[in-house]
């Protein structure tokens, strides 16, 4: 999935209410992911010596040397058809 497909498949989810444009929904994934031209959030946080865990999703932090994601129990659940 890339950019696009992740912006519409977030619309899909919050479509009920109609309140989320594809326009603001790339603005938050380029807020938490970054772009090119400027990091986002996760990046930042990792750099700094820091990590963003988002609980059952799993947690972004630094190790050997760069960026890597330490998947949570519910992801890596779901990835395995465990629940």
């Amino acid at each position: 999935m890339d950019r696009s497909g992740l912006i519409e498949a977030v619309g899909r989810r919050t479509a009920d209410d109609g309140e989320l444009s594809p326009e603001r929904i790339g603005r938050v994934v380029d807020a938490l992911f970054g772009t090119v031209a400027e990091a986002g959030a996760i990046a930042e946080a990792i750099r700094t010596g820091g990590a963003v865990t988002l609980v059952g999703f799993g947690s972004f932090h630094h190790a050997d040397g760069g960026a890597s994601l330490r998947p949570g129990m519910a992801l890596n659940e779901f990835v395995n058809d465990q629940v």
